[in-house]
């Protein structure tokens, strides 16, 4: 493996607390580190050849690209991932594992295909099956969530089966993809925040919504602790990010009844939180997996011709 490794970060602000750390940490490895913003990376495609730009020069030499895509530009952002991917370059986060992961729908598709225990789920569309639908799921309250919302934005807790209705049909006026779930109510406004790095729970924090709200996001004003997770919850932890292919992830459980359920699996966690509620270095578990990953990898290919 290289001493020193060439890391791209792809972030649309370089002062991000996030990406800040992920600088340090490459840094205090004796790496060479770049941000860039993933907007103003373009791209050349032809048959065999796979080309980057960025503000008027070609990126040639990266080693390793950490992906920090907000959902804003999700299908931008894994363009240029996947255009680096073609390039021979070490992800620990494919495009295509970005796009699934930010699909709440497809992510509860796949854990529950694969055993994976989740609040229950129902999905649909016409209005005249709203009724059934909701019967499906059984007795309120029930949380509505925009399939593709980030930090705690687009859920809803309906207290009420009528006001369940009314909201469904508000969020269809709009043409908005949705699905609705069961409430856990033991969970009592907290969920776990599980940083998965590498098939391994590095740190694990217990957030806790305000007074008066349900969600647990920190942007949403909850509070966040230091947690010891149970053997249970690391193993679903690692198995969802496994399942989702994510060598980079945020697991999200809530502690139920019947034992811990995914509430979402999140291919960019945001690191100011855990690292300041558990003081690890999230930062450096995450340079150090990367470039483990970089450094097993093959070298890109000359013109950046697929490997076989």
């Amino acid at each position: 493996m290289k001493k020193t490794m060439k890391i791209a970060i792809l972030s649309r602000n370089a002062r991000l607390y996030s990406t800040v750390r992920l600088v340090e940490a490459a840094r205090a490895r004796g790496h060479s580190v770049r941000v860039l913003d993933p907007l103003r990376c373009y791209m050349r495609i032809a048959a065999g050849k796979f080309e980057m730009h960025y503000k008027g020069r070609v990126l040639r030499g990266i080693d390793a690209v950490i992906p920090r895509i907000g959902a804003s530009i999700t299908f931008y952002g894994t363009a240029v991932v996947r255009q680096f991917e073609m390039m021979g370059v070490y992800t620990p986060n494919g495009s295509d594992a970005i796009l699934r992961a930010r699909d709440k729908l497809r992510t509860m598709q796949l854990l529950a295909r694969e055993g994976i225990d989740l609040p229950t789920t129902v999905f649909g569309d016409n209005p005249d099956d709203t009724g059934d639908l909701l019967a499906m799921l059984g007795e309120p309250p029930h949380v509505i969530k925009l399939n593709e919302g980030a930090q705690g934005q687009g859920v809803l807790l309906a207290e009420k089966r009528s006001a369940a209705q009314g909201m469904i049909e508000a969020l269809r006026g709009l043409y908005a993809n949705f699905l609705v779930q069961e409430f856990v109510r033991e969970a009592k406004g907290a969920d776990l925040r599980c940083f998965v790095v590498g098939g391994k729970v590095v740190a694990a924090m217990q957030r806790q919504a305000p007074e008066g709200d349900f969600r647990a996001n920190i942007h949403r004003g909850g509070s966040a602790s230091a947690v010891e997770l149970t053997a249970a919850e690391r193993e679903i932890a690692v198995r969802a990010a496994g399942q989702m292919d994510l060598g980079l992830a945020g697991v999200d459980l809530l502690r139920s009844r019947r034992g811990p359920l995914v509430l979402e699996v999140n291919s960019s966690p945001g690191l100011e939180g855990i690292e300041g509620s558990t003081g690890i270095d999230v930062a450096g578990a995450v340079i150090d997996h990367v470039t483990k990953g970089a450094g097993r990898s093959a070298p890109p290919t000359r013109r950046g011709q697929r490997r076989k």
